[in-house]
């Protein structure tokens, strides 16, 4: 799709303008209202100086006010630098500094973190943001402006020729949006996209979907994140549908929402799914208006897929992506078996090209292993001031993904593990990833992460934490049992930590670097001692 996602917004409101496009609380908020609303804000925002290419960060959590500052920066050909909201100050520094970031809108405060007293704190240290956008409070050290002043000092975007220039210059390849990774090997790097790859590959993954109109999407991941920005506001706009945003994740609301609204879609992560599962078993829902969603972010137990299925009645795809490929690169798709959809994550998405190639580049024959590359339109534009790690990434077209992956003679592809991820134990490799879906398999295990950690006899051998399920009694050794004889002894922890949580990004997903030093230091305290399978002591 040739478009801008100020246009794409635009265009909606001209063909159904009283369509509802947001449903939150008791707030409905139309396609003509979003794109009113957005227009003014835009609008705000180039009379306050903020140019092409500027950087105007976002620093909310879901709020149908997060969706409107989605669709009007880039109408004036700024670029949205989406903020964690439970991003702290040293954070706050590195990106928007980093980032260059000009403007921001958010709110003063939200639950235990004060967005305001952060900025304010920092303010000597941040190079050039000069304009807050507040929902509520006001800045001492800052030129703040509230939303609702900001949105009448722009009303009339539609007589200022200026801005109506500004929007018609904008085009589908200029970049929009750059997204910080979560930095699980360092710092984290923003990821630079453009219009016509963000609008582009939402149309495909909800092609797949087979999205209309008519669909309502219930959403809980976080807007700051492709899955929600990507994958939730703009897939649903692409098609006009409704989007139904949580502001933090608890399955009776999301529940509760598909109930009352009718709902036919939902997105979410393995364990939004699964503690949706255990709530219907407690109390009775009316999920029957679900049809399908997207289930991504990590691998998905065999049980669980067949029960959201069957229980939840919902035909989820399994989709597979990185914030560098826009995000999304394969999917499942309906027709697919169970089996496809836990063991695999589909097959491409349209216009991408995919291999997988050994450590030479040498393209590796169905069932080998090796890493995954993409080539395509969604291939990002680089890395924001950071070309040394743009060439490391992308090779004569194409996106070194990182993830280790098996593809087989039909073009599914199996995501074996991280490429820096892999261990060696005695001159074998051996892929996290495996092990963790073994794993998984325990019903007392809801989270599990697998690390590699020095070895005086074998170089290096497996360890692993895990998070055990409510009112679980698990022990190490358990887990140790429960995959031996399973795997390769090469491939059994030798090392497990039963924990309460897993150390994870700002955006949630599992640091390693950080278990594994974790890890080795209660090995090196002697807090963690090698476990040696039952059945062979």
């Amino acid at each position: 799709m040739e478009t801008t996602i100020g246009q794409l917004l635009s265009d909606k409101a001209e063909e159904h303008p009283d369509k509802e496009a947001i449903i939150f609380d008791d707030r409905r908020i139309t396609y003509e209202e979003l794109n009113e609303k957005a227009e003014r804000l835009a609008n705000f925002l180039r009379e306050r100086g903020i140019g092409r290419d500027d950087k105007v960060s976002i620093w909310l959590p879901n709020l149908p006010e997060w969706i409107i500052a989605w669709f009007a920066v880039p109408k004036i050909g700024a670029v949205v630098v989406p903020t964690d909201p439970w991003y702290k100050g040293g954070e706050i520094e590195y990106m928007f500094n980093d980032s260059d970031v000009r403007a921001v809108i958010m709110t003063d405060e939200y639950g235990k973190y004060n967005f305001l007293e952060i900025l304010e704190d920092k303010k000597s240290d941040l190079n050039k943001l000069d304009t807050l956008v507040l929902l509520d409070g006001e800045s001492d050290e800052f030129e703040s402006f509230g939303l609702e002043e900001a949105l009448e000092k722009g009303k009339d975007w539609q007589d200022d020729k200026e801005y109506l220039k500004r929007k018609r210059d904008t085009e589908p390849d200029d970049v929009t949006f750059i997204l910080y990774t979560s930095g699980t090997t360092g710092k984290p790097k923003g990821v630079m996209l453009s219009h016509h790859q963000i609008v582009k590959n939402a149309h495909d993954q909800g092609e797949i979907l087979k999205t209309s109109d008519d669909d309502k999407l219930v959403i809980p991941v976080p807007f700051s994140h492709c899955f929600g920005n990507v994958m939730s506001i703009t897939l649903t706009t692409v098609f006009g549908g409704t989007m139904i945003p949580l502001v933090e994740f608890e399955p009776h609301k999301a529940l509760d929402l598909v109930e009352e609204e009718e709902a036919t879609m939902i997105h979410g992560v393995p364990t939004m799914f699964i503690r949706e599962l255990e709530t219907i078993k407690e109390e009775d829902y009316d999920t029957s208006s679900l049809r399908t969603g997207i289930m991504a972010g990590s691998s998905c137990p065999v049980e669980t897929m067949k029960s959201v299925i069957n229980d939840l009645g919902c035909n989820v795809s399994i989709t597979y992506g990185l914030t560098e490929a826009s995000p999304g690169v394969t999917m499942t798709r309906f027709d697919d078996s169970v089996e496809d959809r836990v063991e695999t994550v589909g097959r491409v998405m349209p216009d991408q090209e995919i291999k997988v190639v050994d450590d030479s580049g040498n393209e590796q024959p169905p069932g080998e292993t090796g890493e995954l590359l993409v080539k395509g339109y969604n291939v990002m534009k680089g890395y924001y001031n950071k070309p040394e790690a743009t060439e490391e990434t992308i090779e004569k077209g194409w996106l070194h993904t990182g993830d280790l992956a098996e593809m087989d003679e039909r073009g599914y592809v199996e995501i074996v593990g991280r490429k820096k991820d892999m261990v060696i134990v005695g001159g074998l490799n051996v892929y996290p990833r495996e092990i963790e879906e073994y794993l998984i398999e325990d019903p007392e295990i809801q989270e599990v992460a697998v690390v590699g950690v020095p070895d005086e006899e074998l170089g290096e051998v497996v360890a692993a934490a895990v998070v055990p399920t409510e009112d679980a009694d698990l022990t190490p050794q358990d887990v140790v049992d429960h995959v031996y004889g399973e795997i390769a002894s090469a491939k059994v922890p030798r090392y497990v930590t039963v924990t309460d949580g897993l150390p994870v990004s700002g955006r949630g997903k599992v640091q390693k670097f950080k278990l594994r030093d974790q890890l080795e230091e209660l090995i090196e305290e002697g807090e963690l001692e090698k476990i040696v399978p039952s059945e062979v002591k």
